[in-house]
């Protein structure tokens, strides 16, 4: 196959040399920056770079952009896409996208499937992008009613021969509820975490639960900040509900209430050791 990559950072960056390392593919990819893929070339994670008019020779056009890029570069280009190629993005949100993109996609004669790989780093940029980044990891998929079968089983063959563990099926609005508990929620939490006062008190008395805690406090302001936005609505009831267990706790400590305390840390326990079996 031909595929080509539209955005050479860690998920794209990782994506082409995750098909060089697994298959005999050919990648073609785009950046913005000139010097990426030249990065991308000298590694080569992709074997040659393409112009948007040559688009029409991959069999699959993976876009690996932030969500409101993302949108933007797949509508401007609808016409340059192969007639029943597909089309996939790697937003961390699905509503949004496949509500922008999918039938004019359809209209231009273009199989789209909303796409979610499952993985990622504290850093950014093709220069830590990895071959193995997905191995272990889930590919989410969100066809729709107006989804071609076809389409989707080409991608989930396509996403378990590069080293996907598991391929997930969801419809966009599900995924978008779940992934603002697995994933949204923790950025924010991170995020309000780390503003304590006492953070600057911490030399000498952090250890594994405070690097746990914060790993995902360094992140991508305007790529996060978007995809808050995008999902707002899930994600302000996951927020809700967390402020309703943190005030429980707070009641609990406050008052004294050390039966009640119990009570919540050993449900808390309990549902991890469930969520472990789960996994």
């Amino acid at each position: 196959m031909k595929i080509a990559i539209v955005g050479l950072g860690l998920i794209g960056g990782s994506l082409a040399k995750a098909i060089k390392k697994n298959t005999d593919d050919t990648v073609y990819g785009i950046d913005v920056s000139d010097t990426t893929v030249a990065a991308a070339l000298s590694e080569e994670a992709v074997d040659y770079p393409i112009e948007l008019d040559r688009l029409d020779i991959c069999d699959i056009v993976i876009v690996a952009l932030h969500p409101q890029e993302t949108i933007d570069f797949i509508l401007e280009n609808k016409n340059r896409f192969k007639k029943n190629g597909i089309v996939i993005d790697c937003c961390g949100v699905k509503q949004a996208i496949v509500d922008a993109v999918e039938k004019p996609l359809e209209d231009a004669g273009v199989r789209f499937i909303g796409c979610h790989p499952m993985a990622g780093r504290e850093f950014s940029g093709f220069a830590y992008s990895l071959d193995n980044l997905f191995e272990k990891a889930s590919f989410i998929m969100t066809p729709t009613d107006n989804s071609k079968m076809s389409a989707v089983k080409e991608v989930s063959a396509f996403a378990y021969k590069i080293g996907f563990a598991k391929c997930v099926v969801s419809s966009p609005a599900e995924h978008d509820e779940i992934i603002a508990f697995t994933s949204q929620l923790a950025h924010v939490v991170s995020s309000a975490y780390i503003k304590s006062p006492t953070l600057d008190k911490k030399s000498g008395f952090s250890a594994g639960s405070f690097k746990d805690l914060t790993r995902v406090a360094k992140l991508n302001a305007d790529m996060w900040t978007t995809l808050f936005m995008m999902n707002s609505g899930a994600l302000t009831n996951e927020l809700d509900h967390i402020i309703k267990e943190l005030t429980a706790y707070r009641d609990c400590i406050s008052q004294g209430d050390r039966e009640k305390l119990h009570e919540l840390l050993s449900e808390g326990t309990r549902l991890k050791e469930k969520a472990n079996m789960m996994y």
